[in-house]
C-alpha cells in the first residue's frame, strides 16, 4: 500500500488540525495504520494506532485526550484529529501501515511495513 499524507501546517498553541493519509490498493481495510511523529535529531516516535476495523485504537500517554486516530475504509483514509496542540507536538508526522494479522496494536517503527512521505505540524507559543 502507498500513503499520502497532508493536513500539517502552523497554528498557535491550543489549536487544532486534522491530519490525513490517503492509501492507495482495495485492501485498505485489511491493514493496520497508526501515527508517528519525529523531531529533527531524535527518533521517531509513537502517536496512535488503529486496528483495521477501527474498533481498536490506542494513543500514547503525551496525546491522550487531546488527539483522536480515526479511519474511513470506504474513503481509504486514516485521520488524526489534534486538539489543544502544544509547541511541544511540533514535527513532522508520518503514517504507517502494516496488514493486520497481530491481536495488539503495534506501537513500534519495525512493526510497519509502508510509510507515508511526512507532513510538517509546527505549534507557535
Amino acid at each position: 500500500v502507498q500513503l499520502q499524507a497532508s493536513g500539517g501546517g502552523l497554528v498557535q498553541a491550543g489549536g487544532s488540525l486534522r491530519l490525513s493519509c490517503a492509501a492507495s490498493g482495495r485492501t485498505f481495510s485489511s491493514y493496520r495504520m497508526a501515527w508517528f511523529r519525529q523531531v529533527p535529531g531524535k527518533e521517531r516516535e509513537f502517536v496512535a494506532a488503529i486496528s483495521a476495523g477501527g474498533s481498536r485504537v490506542f494513543h500514547t500517554d503525551s496525546v491522550k485526550g487531546r488527539f483522536t486516530i480515526s479511519r474511513d475504509n470506504a474513503k481509504n483514509t486514516v485521520y488524526l484529529q489534534m486538539n489543544t496542540l502544544k509547541p511541544e507536538d511540533t514535527a513532522a508526522y508520518y503514517c504507517a501501515a502494516v496488514w493486520d494479522t497481530a491481536a495488539a496494536l503495534g506501537t513500534h517503527l519495525f512493526e510497519y511495513t509502508s510509510w507515508g512521505q511526512g507532513t510538517l505540524v509546527t505549534v507557535s507559543s
